[in-house]
């Protein structure tokens, strides 16, 4: 898998970062009522408490907004009760969070066993330091993992299954951007196996086969110039047949209209569905927030962008 830099953003300052896949769905806060805000807030911190107490304190360090997204996906359109609390990275001033139900276990289960494979991925792939770091990060989340694939052999299976996939095209260093982001979108889209009735689940299971294509694939953008440098494979630099880090105005506008057409594809399936509260919230992300993550990505201003609205936040 293509690697990443990082976490992204966070108000909890206790995450430590490792699920480096990940981070690229964000809110677009400067959009959203603070009521809405609250909300987010609220689950952000719900899921980080559900992580600690299913899968142990290690599990918290997994925390990221992708992963926050997952559970109000999962959700079925409510929420758990709201309580206040102070924790290990807020100890003095108590903080909205979100009651665990059903499918924030359901989410945080599927979260850990997302992040501990691709840690594994991250060993296999990487050299020296970095490879470190992984190994310690998978040694920190095992017992979390084993938790979660004991209680979710199925999705376990598929996790799996699609990164061995997604392994083995790598390895062979596919020139086709469709192959690899298909793989990584079909295991995304088994998160939703245990979601709520049939209905739900057909519609969850669009949404999050476009949004892990679009997340793959964005990634991949991301890592471009890191991946050229270091020989790494990068299904960009195989499409297009780079010879330098970067992609033409040509290239970019191209691969631009693939990235636009997963959103497309996400914003179909949002419509059929019934998100109840979090609707406000994942429309403006949809319709607003994914351009404005690309577009950034793109125009390598993202992480920039990412540094500027951390220092903003209170953490």
């Amino acid at each position: 898998m293509t690697g990443g830099s990082g976490p992204r953003a966070g108000w909890c300052s206790a995450s430590c970062g490792y699920s480096e896949m990940f981070g690229y769905v964000l809110p677009p806060l400067e959009l959203l009522p603070e009521e809405e805000q609250r909300r987010f807030r609220s689950m952000y911190c719900g899921l980080c408490r559900c992580l600690g107490q299913r899968c142990g304190q290690g599990a918290r360090m997994i925390l990221n907004y992708d992963f926050t997204y997952l559970a109000i996906l999962l959700s079925g359109g409510g929420a758990g009760e709201e309580r206040e609390g102070r924790c290990l990275p807020h100890p003095v001033k108590a903080r909205p969070y979100l009651a665990p139900t059903p499918a924030m276990e359901l989410a945080a289960d599927e979260s850990v066993i997302l992040a501990y494979w691709q840690l594994k991925d991250g060993i296999a792939d990487s050299r020296g330091p970095k490879r470190g770091k992984y190994r310690l990060a998978a040694s920190a989340l095992r017992g979390g993992y084993e938790r979660a694939a004991a209680a979710r052999p199925g999705f376990d299976a598929a996790v799996r299954q699609r990164l061995g996939e997604l392994s083995a095209l790598e390895a062979e260093r596919c020139p086709s951007l469709d192959a690899p982001a298909d793989a990584f979108a079909q295991l995304l889209s088994a998160a939703a196996e245990e979601a709520g009735e049939e209905r739900e689940r057909r519609v969850l299971r669009q949404l999050l086969y476009h949004l892990g294509r679009w997340v793959y694939l964005i990634d991949a953008a991301d890592d471009l110039q890191e991946d050229f440098a270091g020989g790494g494979y990068n299904p960009l630099i195989c499409r297009y047949g780079l010879t330098e880090g970067k992609l033409s105005e040509e290239q970019q506008q191209d691969f631009a209209r693939t990235l636009d057409h997963s959103i497309h594809m996400m914003a179909t399936a949002f419509e059929l569905g019934d998100f109840g509260c979090w609707t406000e919230i994942l429309e403006k992300t949809l319709y607003h927030g994914l351009f404005q993550v690309g577009q950034a990505v793109l125009d390598g201003t993202f992480h920039q962008r990412e540094t500027r609205k951390k220092d903003q936040e209170t953490v």
